[in-house]
């Protein structure tokens, strides 16, 4: 027998029939002898419907408070499943963020989680009970209701799973499997069978939408396997055990499967990046530090950071990439920090996307940056920035060029399906 965690996103709690579709899906996990605990999302839209509620009361709302009012989605839909699976003739009861506790630090709206207090909950699940659990929710030192931000409840499902040293956790979404790229952009995209947690780490932070990123290094650092899958199967396919997913796993774990190891494992793109510039920034040291501190300071990630050489060793110009959602804040944190750092001017451009190649590879193959940037230039594609890693190189363009850019540089590696 063996201990599972499943995950179902919003799309798949979206309304009485798709919990009800989900809570069938749960049974059988259970029948077929698992002890089993489930993580879920809201519905599809609750959380976007929260937020707006917040901002329409501030426009500068206490995230603390925040907090309260988002995490409500995932309480609804925890306790509706359990529900459902009651009127299945199962042993179901939710289980509260606060009521295992899921311990995190007290970083409203983009809290982490420090511990699992799962003692409870694995006597329960012993007892054959089937744990239901709000994702994205935890409980502060403070015993203030906490979130994870958007995609937490991926985070959440690897902590529980990681939490009581479940055999799998079993990330159901509205898509089969993780993807050479996305297939509503690439009709020709392939399913992968297996990636390695390095390789999702990097697709995940570069713009895929499969799995959270935070999600994908907890179960890297953990050394939980996570299977990505679809919630909508037919009613007869056989369970989850054997259905033909994309399996995260370890370097060792994929060495030892009987696969063809790939160049480039998989092409991500991202339009939620905002670019950022400042100009004429003093060329002494200390000054990259002082624009980049307060930002750090304010939880606000930065990427691709590009530093000119220096005009005439007086100054030089700074340019890096933030969320979009972040991009205000950085501005006015920036405003504020002018004379300290004694920029002339600020400018931002949010239609940007970034564009970014994965893959093992890279470690032992030269000319895959050559192959993208030659790609990208014969379709007249102009590059902004260039960042890269060990298994990544990541450019940014103009958004309007998104589509075209993921399906020549698809087609110049390879990856199209036969």
């Amino acid at each position: 027998m063996s201990r599972i965690v499943m995950k179902f996103g919003g799309t798949s709690m979206a309304g009485t029939e798709r919990i009800r579709r989900v809570a069938r899906i749960v049974q059988r996990q259970q029948a077929a002898g698992h002890e089993v605990a489930v993580v879920v999302s809201a519905m599809a839209g609750e959380t976007d419907r929260l937020v707006n509620f917040c901002r329409e009361a501030s426009a500068l709302y206490d995230p603390a408070e925040y907090d309260v009012v988002v995490a409500s989605g995932e309480q609804v839909t925890a306790g509706l499943l359990a529900l459902h699976l009651q009127a299945l003739g199962c042993q179901a009861r939710s289980w509260l963020g606060w009521q295992l506790p899921i311990h995190t630090d007290d970083a409203a709206a983009k809290a982490r989680i420090e511990g699992i207090d799962s003692e409870a909950l694995l006597a329960s699940m012993a007892a054959g009970e089937i744990a239901v659990i709000p994702g994205f929710q935890g409980l502060s030192d403070a015993n203030r209701v906490t979130t994870l931000g958007r995609g937490g409840s991926d985070t959440s499902a690897v902590a529980v799973a990681a939490g009581i040293k479940a055999d799998r956790c079993d990330i159901y979404t509205d898509v089969d499997g993780v993807y050479t790229t996305d297939p509503r952009i690439v009709a020709k995209a392939r399913k992968l069978k297996n990636v390695t947690y390095e390789e999702m780490l990097e697709l995940a932070s570069v713009g895929s939408k499969v799995l959270q990123t935070r999600s994908v290094s907890l179960a890297m650092k953990e050394n939980v396997r996570v299977q990505v899958l679809s919630s909508f199967i037919d009613e007869t396919a056989p369970a989850a055990d054997t259905l033909p997913g994309t399996m995260i796993v370890s370097d060792d774990e994929l060495e030892g499967l009987d696969m063809e190891r790939q160049l480039i494992t998989g092409i991500a793109a991202d339009k939620n990046d905002a670019k950022v510039i400042l100009t004429a920034v003093p060329d002494r040291p200390g000054a990259v530090a002082e624009i980049f501190g307060p930002l750090a300071e304010a939880n606000i990630n930065v990427d691709m950071i590009i530093q000119n050489v220096g005009r005439a060793d007086t100054d030089t110009d700074v340019t890096f990439t933030v969320p979009q959602s972040d991009l205000e804040r950085t501005k006015v944190l920036l405003d504020a920090n002018r004379a300290t750092i004694g920029y002339e001017k600020l400018s931002t451009d949010s239609k940007v996307s970034k564009i970014s190649v994965v893959g093992v590879g890279m470690r032992s193959h030269a000319g895959v940056a050559a192959t993208m940037f030659r790609a990208l230039a014969d379709r007249a594609i102009n590059i902004q920035a260039i960042s890269t890693s060990e298994i990544k190189v990541s450019v940014l363009i103009d958004s309007d060029e998104t589509e075209l850019a993921v399906r020549v540089l698809h087609t110049a590696y390879g990856l199209d399906a036969e």
